[in-house]
Formats: structure tokens, sequence, C-alpha cells
């Protein structure tokens, strides 16, 4: 991967669904040359479009990252996690807790309830963390691409 086309993930990133015709002279190539690094990016499996959707702007008002101890396999707590439609991911790691999941709820009752009803009392949880966050701000995620 090379600046180039570092610069075209980085306008897909503001913008997933710009033209060629803008994307190109952004990055400094035709619109043709731009629509063919590109393809040549998703050929190679390196890069992926997806839609993504905003939870705060379907209606959630309230989010949390939960951090969760697991006695036993976390990876069991993770898949019933992931079935739950409240959960936007969860995700195993090697730290301080044994996953993460992001969870958005109408609003704050509907968020403690969520963690107290149907988190805490999964098999093998032992901890629970949450790390609420509230605003208006888009749901975004960014990474740098170089």
């Amino acid at each position: 991967m090379d600046d180039i086309d570092r610069a075209i993930l980085r306008e897909l990133q503001t913008d997933g669904r710009i033209a060629y015709a803008d994307l190109g002279p952004k990055v400094g190539l035709s619109a043709s040359a731009a629509r063919q690094r590109l393809q040549r990016l998703l050929d190679s499996k390196a890069v992926q479009v997806v839609g993504v959707t905003d939870p705060m702007a379907m209606g959630g008002q309230a989010m949390a990252l939960l951090g969760i101890g697991v006695d036993g396999d976390p990876r069991t707590v993770a898949d019933a996690l992931a079935e739950r439609p409240e959960v936007v991911y969860s995700v195993l790691t090697s730290g301080g807790f044994d996953l993460f999941a992001e969870v958005v709820a109408p609003g704050p009752k509907a968020l403690l309830d969520f963690v107290n009803d149907v988190v805490r009392p999964l098999d093998g949880v032992r901890e629970i963390r949450s790390f609420p966050y509230f605003g208006i701000h888009t749901h975004r995620f960014l990474w740098d691409v170089g």
C-alpha cells in the first residue's frame, strides 16, 4: 500500500460514497485511475467498503463500553452478547478485562436494565465495569491509514 492508496482510504473514511470524479483529483489521479486503484484494493481484500449505522441516530440515547471479567471461557459470553440487538460489538481482549462490549440503549434506565438483567446473569460473568458515554456527536470509526 503506497501513499496514494492511503489517501484514497482517508477520503473514503470521510465519504464512503464519493464519486470517482471527485475522488481522483483529491488524491492526484484521474477518475478512472482512482477507480482502478480502489478496485485493486478491493480485489486484494485489503479494503472492504461497508455501511456502518450510527446507533445514536437510530434512536439510542445511551451508550456504554462494558469491560467484562469472566470465569471460564470468555468466548461463550462474547457469543451470547453478540446475539443481542443492544450490542454494537463484542471483542475478546488480553488485558485487564476478558472482553469488551459496546452497548446502545434507548436511555440510561434501559442501559442499566440491560447490564443488570441481561449481562450480569450470564454464566461466568464475575465483573462488569460500565463506561457510559452520552452526547450528540456522530459515532464514527476512523483508522489512521498512514
